[in-house]
């Protein structure tokens, strides 16, 4: 592996030491910030992505031009980096874009073969181009592994985040968790923080590069006090360029943002949205109106994002659902729509003789809302073909969840048939809560390339509905107001099952995504045997969530790539 020229002189450069004038004293600049949605291993379509914005930009007049954390082969690339030729080829691809650069920088996040022989294979960098040279590479300090995040299976860290000279000014550059050093957490994730470093190097201009996914639950004004900290430290103004888009269960949220010297946030760009702005640190503050928004139409939008990209990136056009009459078919159905638009999604409503009319109708009124198309495929003949062929096996046996669950595969069965005939991404329409406790069917109503709210719990798929219902009556009244089944008996309600979804929310807030055991859960005043058979459910059925689609990231630990339980285990918590 070849190292990359200019790799130790970010760091090692003497007239860094000897710089002295400061921002403040000479012409403020304009500089462009990049906010764009790439997509992981698509090397050409990348840099095509970022030579476009940034002639956009220089034209617009930008001096410097920032793009977010390994904009060149998309962020996270993961064992892609382990294939031969990735690295290689994204540096072939980096070259080429910084042979277009002309004196305006482009700032970009790139992975650099290590140059030595110690060490993992990687680091994760940023490449400081202009006049058609890699001019210096900065290398990340702090690599994540928390959540989501594996970053040291795969990169070196830098021993110090690196401080460019350039046009008569010194700029310290830092990617992503560089700046996270100083959160707040109950236990110090590093030993170190380079912005403690950056505070020594009396810098002009601090420059983040970022691929940070969001969730709810204040991820946005956590990232806002850590930028203007970060300002504060380093007695600079802070911009920070963070990517956007959904790569797989992660969705990135854009919200890139520049703190002053003071440690003012004084721009902010969209979230859930491209965007390209020329910044002038001296301006008046400059904010998108979705920068900071309400919770609730921070998920509507996150989901939308998330469902368009994976749909899009993985090369579909379609997406297909099946219609229960349910509140999760209709809220997935609903973000469907404002993400593919109407015309590119099929809904499908497969009645069995145990369906409700209700449920036949509300799903019919939810497509003619929505502009679906719509098809009605009853199942009833499916299903007794089923029970017909098994009956010489089972018919010593009394009616159970087997003859429940033949509906729930039978549904499975024509959805996927549909999905291959029509070439439309089938969409699995759970909610978290249920996924939890085991209240699902595999290879029945888990069937599908997507599960669109699988880290949404109950309660809030109905806040959600009530939320996308603001402007006119997309979701049936009826289908938000009747109680919840999953009708595959007679008269069945899910609090047959389960405990009030206010009750099972809370209890699966504490012991999945805060780690409480069921005596901390049981001390808050929960029923005990509501909790132990709770707890016991969410054990149990880990095979079944291991066999899931890919669900969209939207709480801080979302099933999946962010939780490892084993499989087979025999902890009792």
């Amino acid at each position: 592996m070849e190292a990359l020229p200019g790799t130790a002189s970010a760091l090692m450069l003497p007239e860094f030491c000897t710089f002295r004038s400061s921002l403040h004293e000479q012409r403020e600049m304009k500089i462009g910030l990049a906010q764009i949605n790439t997509t992981v291993g698509d090397l050409p379509g990348n840099r095509d992505m970022v030579l476009k914005a940034y002639r956009r930009l220089v034209d617009q007049g930008a001096e410097l031009v920032v793009f977010p954390e390994l904009a060149v082969c998309g962020y996270p690339p993961r064992d892609l980096l382990f294939k031969r030729r990735f690295v290689p080829d994204q540096l072939e691809s980096l070259r080429q874009i910084a042979k277009q650069t002309g004196a305006a920088p482009a700032v970009m996040g790139f992975v650099e073969a290590n140059p030595s022989n110690s060490g993992r294979s990687f680091h994760n960098a940023a490449a400081f181009c202009h006049d058609g040279e890699i001019r210096h590479v900065a290398r990340k300090c702090l690599l994540p592994t928390y959540d989501v995040f594996d970053e040291d299976r795969y990169f070196e860290p830098a021993d110090l985040p690196a401080v460019v000279e350039w046009n008569g000014r010194k700029v310290g550059i830092t990617v992503c968790e560089d700046i996270w050093g100083n959160i707040d957490v109950s236990r110090e994730r590093y030993p170190r923080s380079p912005i403690e470093y950056l505070k020594e190097q009396k810098l002009d201009l601090h420059l983040n590069l970022s691929a940070s996914p969001w969730h709810c639950g204040g991820k946005g004004e956590q990232r806002e006090r850590l930028v203007t900290q970060a300002s504060l430290a380093c007695g600079c103004p802070t911009l920070y360029v963070n990517a956007v888009g959904g790569n797989d269960e992660l969705i990135f949220d854009g919200r890139s943002m520049v703190s002053n010297a003071k440690g003012e946030i004084v721009s902010g760009l969209a979230a859930y949205a491209p965007e390209e702005v020329i910044v002038e640190l001296d301006q008046t503050p400059t904010f998108a109106p979705s920068f900071r928004q309400s919770p609730m139409q921070n998920i509507e939008d996150a989901l939308v994002l998330g469902l368009r990209d994976y749909v899009h990136k993985s090369g579909f056009k379609k997406a297909l659902i099946g219609l229960s009459g349910g509140i999760d078919s209709a809220v997935t159905a609903a973000i469907a729509a404002k993400a593919l638009g109407a015309e590119n999604v099929t809904g499908i409503s497969l009645p069995s003789q145990i369906s409700s009319e209700h449920s036949k109708s509300d799903a019919e009124a939810l497509a003619k809302n929505l502009g679906l198309v719509y098809h009605s495929l009853p199942i009833a003949d499916i299903v007794s073909a089923a029970e017909k062929t098994l009956s010489p096996l089972t018919q010593d046996y009394g009616r159970d969840v087997t003859e429940e669950n033949i509906q729930a595969r039978a549904r499975g069965l024509l959805l996927m048939a549909l999905s291959n005939k029509f070439g439309a991404l089938l969409l699995t329409t759970g909610n978290k809560s249920e996924l939890a406790v085991g209240y699902c069917t595999l290879y029945g109503d888990m069937c599908g390339g997507l599960a669109v709210i699988s880290d949404l719990p109950k309660v809030q798929v109905f806040e959600l509905a009530r939320h996308l219902n603001r402007d006119r009556e997309v979701i049936p009244l009826n289908t938000i107001e009747k109680p919840p089944s999953a009708e595959l008996r007679p008269d069945q309600k899910d609090e047959d099952s389960l405990p009030p979804y206010e009750i099972l929310d809370a209890i699966l807030q504490a012991y999945v995504e805060e780690g409480q055991s069921s005596q901390d859960i049981i001390a808050q005043g929960y029923d005990p045997a509501v909790v132990k058979d709770m707890i016991r459910k969410v054990d149990l059925n880990e095979y079944k969530r291991k066999q899931a689609a890919p669900g969209l990231k939207l709480t801080p630990l979302a099933f999946g790539v962010g939780r490892r339980i084993p499989i087979v285990q025999k902890y009792v918590s």
